[in-house]
């Protein structure tokens, strides 16, 4: 309670009682007590007033799983990252141009000069990117 411990409490109520003197001592002790017990009453009401306001919903909800002590930021990173991603799509590749112009008539000729010309593989096309 308030960080004090038994013996300091113990302490402060001697001082309590030698500063405010034993004739005035029952009255504080008194007035101590009626805030206590309106303290307690006010916080009896507005529980009763948060339940009532809010429904049956508030019940069903897990409060100790929601207790912002218990994220981790490394636990959520490395859960991101090591998540399955779905499976990537292949890139795909545009058909096969119609051969035209100077190629086109080496060959229809059929000459050696077709053959010996390497075709150029097609350029990969990333349908994504455009």
């Amino acid at each position: 309670m308030f960080g004090i411990n038994g013996g300091e409490l113990l302490v402060l109520l001697v001082v309590a009682a030698l500063v405010i003197g034993p004739e005035r001592l029952p009255g504080y002790a008194e007035q101590l007590g009626q805030w206590v017990r309106r303290g307690r009453q006010f916080v009896r009401d507005a529980k009763a007033r948060v339940d009532e306001e809010l429904g049956e919903e508030v019940g069903d909800v897990d409060w100790a799983a929601l207790d912002p002590r218990k994220y981790d930021p490394r636990r959520i990173v490395r859960d991101a990252l090591l998540e399955d991603d779905p499976p990537l799509r292949p890139v795909s590749t545009p058909a096969t141009r119609p051969v035209t112009g100077a190629a086109a008539a080496r060959a229809a000729t059929g000459g050696a000069a077709a053959a010996s010309v390497p075709t150029p593989p097609p350029t990969p096309y990333d349908d994504e990117a455009t």
